[in-house]
């Protein structure tokens, strides 16, 4: 499983459209669905910090999420600049293999 973390400063204004547009069902699970090896995108509201997110992006492999930038590279681009200003701001918090189990 290959997982890519992002964090989110949201406003409260902005939380709604926020939830909706990160969210299982909304646009960037939409676009991620078209590729193969998408498992899924889980968003997270943090209970200590009002208006902090986490993503969790989840594809099979780094192959596949490869596959997807490649492929869907314009698409992605474009929902990006859409959906830009929604947050404050946006961290990259990194790129996760599963660890083996001991």
């Amino acid at each position: 499983m290959y997982t890519i973390l992002w964090e989110f400063r949201v406003p409260p204004a902005r939380r709604p459209a926020y939830e909706a547009a990160y969210g299982h069902a909304g646009p960037w699970a939409q676009l991620f669905g078209k590729a193969a090896g998408f498992v899924g995108v889980e968003l997270l509201r943090c209970t200590e910090q009002a208006g902090r997110y986490v993503t969790v992006d989840r594809w099979r492999s780094r192959a596949d999420f490869e596959a997807f930038k490649r492929d869907f590279g314009a698409d992605y681009a474009a929902l990006d600049r859409a959906l830009e200003g929604m947050a404050d701001s946006e961290t990259r918090i990194g790129a996760f293999d599963a660890a083996a189990a001991s």
